[in-house]
């Protein structure tokens, strides 16, 4: 099974990138989790970029292909200004064409459990795109202000239960699709 892991976040020390490295490694045998890690290489998304029979710009084929390999995906997003980050929202902009996308089984990871108004406009976001939300896997880890890596995740029992937990739901969930 293969997971797509995308952070919203272009911090090199951020918290939500430091989540899904930490939820790679719980993940068990026969589970591969990719955290997608070229966010900013995505052009602006513009729909006279994104006609059907034209090559797309590479990093958008790349995002395309991953997603479409992928039987799940995981999302971990901050909130900036009440809102999702905008780098996060055009590579949603770009999967919304496309037709691997659709259908899929998807987490999402708070690490800051009060920033819900970018949580709530991610599900509706990805409601629209027909994506197949995975509630009983999403995981809320209070990560607020801090500065963690993944090992200090880990080494945190109750964000390790919580990702291990939010890791378990979303493939039971895929395996029932």
């Amino acid at each position: 099974m293969r997971l797509l892991a995308i952070s919203g976040s272009l911090r090199r020390a951020s918290t939500n990138t430091a989540a899904l490295e930490a939820l790679a490694r719980l993940a068990p045998e026969g589970v591969k989790v990719l955290v997608y890690r070229e966010l900013a290489d995505l052009p602006p998304f513009n729909p006279d970029d994104d006609v059907e029979d034209r090559p797309k710009p590479e990093p958008v084929e790349t995002l395309r292909a991953l997603v479409g390999a992928s039987d799940a995906l995981v999302i971990a997003a901050p909130e900036y200004a009440h809102g999702l980050p905008g780098a996060l929202k055009n590579a949603l902009d770009w999967l919304v064409a496309s037709e691997t996308f659709a259908g899929k089984p998807v987490a999402l990871v708070n690490t800051s459990p009060r920033a819900f108004h970018a949580q709530a406009s991610l599900r509706e976001i990805l409601s629209t795109m027909a994506a197949r939300l995975t509630p009983e896997a999403f995981a809320a880890i209070s990560l607020t202000g801090k500065t963690v890596t993944a090992e200090d995740i880990l080494a945190d029992p109750v964000c390790a239960r919580r990702l291990t937990e939010s890791l378990d739901a979303l493939i039971a969930a895929t395996r029932l699709s």
